[in-house]
């Protein structure tokens, strides 16, 4: 495949919640809009997401994105598990899996787990 794709942790004010911040994670894969039958084709399979234009990166790209925590939980962590990423990815994939814990155990919830989650959120998705 040659798209790109990212495990993303959103970090936005709302408040609404008691640390006044809303921890967003998402599965992100983006294609040229030639490509778009795969990004159906993942959605398909993993029975969840919405494949959109990515308007960020122009009107040619599209992109399938994952956010609701129980698929990202239940159907894209469990899949990685099993077929382990090869390249920095895995680490970010690591990362990215450690969050999704922590907010299953409502760690996002308290001061402390949104300091935990800011503090792997800034060393996410680096190159080096």
């Amino acid at each position: 495949m040659d798209g790109e794709g990212c495990f993303h942790i959103g970090i936005n004010e709302n408040k609404f919640t008691n640390t006044k911040y809303q921890v967003l994670p998402e599965f992100v894969i983006t294609q040229h809009k030639r490509d778009i039958k795969l990004l159906y084709a993942l959605k398909t399979y993993f029975g969840c997401g919405v494949v959109r234009c990515n308007k960020r990166k122009g009107t040619n790209v599209y992109c399938y994105r994952v956010r609701k925590h129980d698929d990202l939980f239940n159907k894209i962590i469990p899949f990685f598990e099993k077929h382990q990423l090869k390249t920095i990815k895995r680490v970010n994939f690591q990362k990215f899996r450690k969050v999704l814990l922590l907010i299953n155990k409502q760690e996002h919830l308290t001061l402390d787990g949104l300091t935990e989650i800011k503090k792997i959120k800034a060393n996410i998705n680096k190159i080096s």
